[in-house]
């Protein structure tokens, strides 16, 4: 699932391609907003709050989209056109009047609402460090509120720091060095809360280090923990263990953990 960071690139991207540009089409292929026409209206900001993307127009309209699982944006240039074979997957098409084309695809959120009524969409998220509003002290008191709860399971719920997805949980957990089912009342919040926020900037406005979390690019070794299950920690050698899913539960996704590095209770 693309996290925070992810998005936050996506709209940079969108920005430069996208920005200032007035829609000669605007099609909403879903059933809530199917009659919608958004031509004639200027792009203006390509907003995020976690992992929403928030689109809005000259004429006080937002575009809400989430990408959830499965769904990507692609732009083409002027003149050219998508593979013929992604065609059905177009929920959003954006066209400016210099042909530049932003395509949704397979988008699970598509919402049209009033700018003012944003909160509607994301009032309910945590702080987000990507954001200027960024809140440290805030993220830090709504993660304490149940010092009871799993650790991975906290920083997987959006309403405690926004943007933080299941590759950031996994592998905020080890450089902290605390089993992802470490209670959250035992764990020093301001740190690990500075440590997120500063990977998630990292990740976000770096050129090469993405969602790079041991400083290693080498295929394999670019995460500590995240997707290495059955191979050795890279930091002690012991085996990495995994942890799957359990559907329907967002707190409980698939989780990767070194037990010698990360002491504590497991998912039993």
């Amino acid at each position: 699932m693309p996290e925070g960071d992810s998005v936050y690139r996506l709209a940079r991207r969108l920005d430069s391609r996208m920005l200032g540009g007035v829609l000669a089409r605007g099609d909403l292929r879903v059933a809530a907003h199917a009659t919608a026409d958004l031509s004639g209206r200027r792009i203006l900001a390509h907003d995020t709050h976690g992992k929403h993307l928030l689109t809005r127009f000259d004429d006080g309209l937002t575009l809400h989209t989430h990408l959830r699982m499965d769904g990507s944006w692609t732009v083409t240039a002027p003149g050219r056109s998508l593979p013929r074979r992604l065609l059905p997957d177009v929920r959003v098409l954006l066209a400016v009047e210099d042909g530049t084309t932003a395509h949704g695809l397979s988008l699970p959120v598509v919402e049209l609402l009033r700018t003012r009524d944003e909160h509607r969409a994301v009032g309910h998220l945590g702080p987000d460090p990507l954001r200027e509003d960024w809140d440290p002290a805030e993220a830090v008191r709504r993660l304490g509120l149940a010092p009871d709860r799993p650790l991975a399971a906290a920083l997987l719920d959006q309403r405690n720091l926004a943007g933080l997805g299941n590759l950031w949980a996994n592998e905020l957990c080890f450089l902290r060095g605390a089993s992802p089912w470490t209670p959250v009342g035992d764990v020093d919040l301001v740190a690990l809360v500075r440590l997120g926020a500063r990977a998630l900037r990292h990740s976000a406005h770096s050129r090469d280090g993405y969602q790079v979390t041991t400083g290693s690019r080498r295929r394999g070794e670019s995460h500590w923990v995240a997707g290495r299950a059955g191979r050795p920690c890279l930091r002690c050698g012991t085996t990495v263990r995994v942890e799957a899913e359990v559907p329907g539960d967002p707190g409980r996704r698939r989780t990767w953990w070194c037990t010698h590095c990360q002491p504590g209770p497991g998912p039993g």
